[in-house]
This record gives structure tokens, C-alpha cells and sequence, in this order.
């Protein structure tokens, strides 16, 4: 597992001071292309293993996955919404947003939501 020896690189006491500003996600796509590497593949095809290993498919039924990948799906999806949080700090954060949504187009009913005269 890429993540697991990047992990016990980074924190190996002989290699910490050398490896405080890599990223643990750094380590594990160095792992990851030294293992394509190893198996026969080009740069470009770990690089392109690596990216698809790393991106979520929305249309992913992730019902179906067992514990170790649902954990790497929910890992990877906390990364990017940590990455594109807005934070009190960012210059562009905005406290309050409020947005009108236009009224304009026709609006769908769904029969859960309408009133009946019969009582439940």
C-alpha cells in the first residue's frame, strides 16, 4: 500500500527533518510511480493510473465498495472540499449569501408534496 509506506516514511524519525515540507499526498504519488515503475509502466501510464486512482466518479455506486475503498473515496472527497472551502480568513469570503432563484419556468409538482383532503 502507497499510503501506508508514505506514511511510515514521513514519519520515521531519520527522515522527518528531510521530509517536513512533502506532503504526505506527495510521498504516496512518488510511491505510486516508483511501484509503476517497478511493474513495467511508463511514466505517463502510472501518472494516468495515479489520477484516476485519485478522482471520484459520481456515478459510482459506492454502496457496493468494501470498507478500505469507501474510507479512500471519503479521504479523497475531504481533500477537495478542504481545498475549496471558504475560510473567515479567505479575502473573498462572503458571511451572508443570498441568492433569488428565478420564478420564472414552470415548476415541477411531486405528489408527496401536495395537500390532500384525506387525513394520515
Amino acid at each position: 500500500d502507497c499510503g501506508l509506506a508514505a506514511e511510515q516514511l514521513k514519519n520515521n524519525p531519520r527522515h522527518k527533518a528531510y521530509l517536513e515540507g512533502v506532503s504526505l499526498h506527495q510521498l504516496k504519488k512518488l510511491y505510486s510511480l516508483l511501484k509503476g515503475h517497478l511493474g513495467g509502466e511508463s511514466l505517463a501510464e502510472s501518472l494516468e493510473k495515479f489520477r484516476q486512482e485519485e478522482a471520484i466518479d459520481p456515478e459510482e455506486d459506492m454502496n457496493k465498495l468494501d470498507d478500505k475503498e469507501l474510507a479512500k473515496r471519503k479521504s479523497i472527497m475531504d481533500e477537495l472540499f478542504e481545498k475549496n472551502r471558504k475560510k473567515k480568513d479567505d479575502p473573498d469570503f462572503i458571511y451572508d449569501i443570498e441568492v433569488e432563484f428565478p420564478q420564472d419556468e414552470q415548476l415541477e409538482s411531486c405528489g408527496w408534496d401536495m395537500e390532500s383532503g384525506e387525513e394520515i
